[in-house]
């Protein structure tokens, strides 16, 4: 397991590092102990935080009650939770397939 994410039974929880303002919503890779992940949003008003959500979302195939911002809500650093997620978070690393 690496250390950017935890899976325990049907729960996943991914340590990420937003970049906001970027063209477009994609994971750039590892950074640190955490996946980076460009967002095209802002970082006013939670714009950031739920283009990641929706992102991660469409990856994962979860609805969105699925998915949840649990620490960083004005931070780069977020952890967020992913409940019944079959797919591996390693598909997320650049040169895999993602939305």
């Amino acid at each position: 397991m690496a250390d950017w994410y935890q899976l325990r039974e049907d729960r996943l929880t991914l340590t990420v590092h937003v970049q906001p303002g970027a063209k477009r919503t994609e994971v750039i890779g590892l950074h640190g102990d955490a996946l980076k992940i460009r967002v095209a949003a802002a970082a006013v008003e939670g714009q950031a935080n739920t283009r990641l959500l929706d992102f991660l979302r469409k990856a994962f195939k979860v609805p969105a009650s699925r998915i949840s911002l649990k620490h960083g809500e004005h931070a780069r650093r977020k952890v967020v939770e992913i409940l019944g997620s079959s797919l591996a978070p390693e598909l997320l690393l650049p040169g895999l397939n993602t939305p």
